[in-house]
């Protein structure tokens, strides 16, 4: 149950009896309504922004309507305390019994706490990772990868239909450069000298595996042929044996990805033409020259005529070719034609999780989406920021076997996949982010996966110390009315905010939040739990006082819950303990 979803609808079942009662005229638009925490948990448990919502429509100052709607607000089932802050705002408090009487919601609920169905079932597409299949995954492909998987685990939670994709850009120069690669480890692998790795080709140790399979399937077959002969033969082989590698990353790492779709067979099968004959349907292709891009001097530009699409009528900044001068078409086009097909298999909302350099590319894609689907599918792009890995604050050397950068499956070997997921969602996708193989593993506050798996296992400490049948069937009837102390009622808060966290991190595409939150609960719980330390009638367990002690096992079951609920959504496995 998500109490602030709850305390709205009462909230606006009071506006509608003050326009019954002429309080408030008929057809007031309360959409904009809110009921959330205030900033300052000194304010009061809940607030809300009506009276200045409504002000504006009735002609009145909201400090003037606040107490109208403040006076109703009163009667309000565990409503102790309302006031009336700043411009306007109605903080609300709301007794103990009011929080204490969450406790039993959640702990019914188990790990579905939390459960939405604010999404009603609306088709989400999250398509992330869609590495070049020209190497293995690096540790920046781990954090758009954590970043798309746990969005599309908040989005099931939160009620949305999901699906996991992953775009295979086999298409295009890098995957010919891929094939020239594997030729030359295939020479290799049949005894020949082939020296330096030639500049423009990939030089990782992972292409002899390539090369060695490819020549004992093939033997000397490719040797006396033509590059364009051999080509499309190595070429396929590399990415058949390179996207078995990813596949095979992607579950060590938690990820499964519900469809895998290849750029080249989108191409192949006409998908590209019939995306530009409907643009053209509808008048978005014309030839045209395009201006000379920003920095460059007359003397550096060629005009020439193209095949532009009208972006800017979209709200791009130019329009944008999509064919080169080849005739063939251009990644754009292909994109275009891809985001149609996933807009094809029904998804209405397009979420794509995009490396750190391809920010400049989102204004023109979003113009596409919306020009090839007619206003009927959004597009949100998710950038993920650069790793920075270090190992006791110095930067960690390259993987030998990638030949240019730390391969993922080398950061899950060392730290463990649950570190990594977990770490990679501890600042905003759009920033950059510090993975020091050190501090990562360290066991103290400022690790957060140590600090929220830790609080996970203190629970679990304390429930199997007092039996763990005896605790389930002593919480399940506990006293709640005893946990009146501040810290207890405030950690009730914090549990009873994870169903109201779900849904807004779920509308705004954020699944960072979850972490963020995860680790204030965490250290509301420690500190609740240091307090008893020093203080023993603040202890889980007091052996004098059976039912005090029946209430503390409800809270620390209910922490327990919300937390392993929150490391789902994550992907990583609770702790039941933690040893040095």
């Amino acid at each position: 149950m998500n109490v602030f979803k709850t305390i709205r609808q009462q909230l606006l079942s009071v506006l509608g009896d003050m326009v019954s009662a002429g309080e408030l005229p008929a057809g007031v638009d309360t959409s904009r309504v809110t009921v959330e925490p205030p900033r300052e948990a000194s304010h009061g448990d809940v607030s809300t922004n009506a009276a200045m919502v409504l002000a504006g429509q009735v002609k009145a100052n909201p400090r003037q309507l606040a107490p109208k709607v403040a006076e109703r607000l009163k009667a309000l089932p565990g409503v102790i305390g309302v006031e009336i802050a700043g411009p306007g705002f109605i903080n609300l408090r709301f007794s103990a019994t009011f929080w204490q009487a969450q406790l039993p919601v959640i702990l019914r609920a188990g790990l579905a706490y939390g459960d939405s169905n604010s999404g009603a079932g609306q088709p989400v597409n999250v398509e992330y990772v869609s590495a070049n299949p020209t190497g293995p995954l690096h540790a920046a492909h781990a954090r758009g990868a954590v970043v798309g998987d746990a969005l599309a685990n908040l989005l099931t939670k939160a009620g949305f239909s999901v699906t996991r994709e992953y775009y295979i850009n086999d298409a295009g120069a890098q995957v010919d450069v891929l094939g020239r690669s594997a030729y030359l480890r295939y020479r290799e692998a049949l005894g020949e000298q082939i020296g330096d790795i030639p500049a423009g080709l990939y030089p990782g140790d992972y292409l002899k595996d390539v090369g060695e399979k490819l020549a004992a399937r093939d033997g000397r077959r490719w040797l006396e042929t033509p590059e364009s002969t051999w080509l499309p033969a190595t070429r396929d082989i590399a990415i058949d044996l390179i996207m078995a590698g990813i596949r095979e990353d992607l579950l060590a790492l938690g990820v499964n990805i519900d469809v895998f779709t290849s750029e080249r067979a989108l191409v192949a099968a006409g998908a590209v033409q019939a995306a530009f004959d409907t643009l053209v349907t509808r008048g978005l292709i014309y030839e045209g020259v395009l201006e000379p891009p920003k920095g460059k001097t007359p003397d550096d530009w060629e005009p020439r005529p193209q095949t532009l699409f009208r972006a800017t009528n979209f709200g791009d900044d130019v329009d944008r070719p999509l064919r080169k001068s080849d005739g063939s078409w251009t990644y754009f086009a292909n994109d275009i034609a891809y985001h149609l097909d996933k807009y094809q298999r029904g998804a209405r909302v397009l979420i794509d999780v995009w490396g750190a350099d391809h920010g400049g590319y989102i204004k023109r894609m979003q113009a596409a989406t919306n020009a090839i689907t007619e206003g009927g599918a959004a597009l949100d792009v998710k950038i993920c920021q650069l790793v920075h890995l270090m190992d006791q604050g110095k930067p960690v050397k390259m993987s030998k076997r990638a030949g240019t950068f730390v391969t993922l499956r080398d950061v899950i070997e060392q730290v463990g996949r649950d570190v990594v997921r977990f770490i990679m969602l501890t600042r905003r996708n759009d920033q950059t982010l510090e993975f020091d193989f050190a501090k990562v593993t360290e066991q103290s506050k400022d690790n957060p996966v140590f600090y929220v798996q830790y609080c996970h296992a203190r629970c679990r400490s304390v429930l199997r110390h007092a039996g763990e049948p005896a605790a389930e069937a002593l919480a399940a009837g506990a006293p709640l009315d005893r946990l009146s102390s501040p810290e207890e009622l405030e950690l009730i808060r914090l549990l009873a905010a994870w169903p109201r966290l779900v849904e807004a991190a779920a509308e705004a595409h954020e699944a960072h939040r979850v972490a963020f939150f995860l680790y204030d609960l965490a250290a509301g719980f420690h500190g609740l739990w240091n307090k008893g330390k020093d203080d023993t009638t603040l202890r889980f367990l007091v052996e004098d006082d059976a039912g005090l002690t029946q209430a503390r096992l409800a809270l620390v079951k209910a922490v327990a819950v919300v937390i392993a609920s929150g490391l789902k959504v994550i992907g990583v496995e609770p702790a039941e303990e933690l040893r040095s």
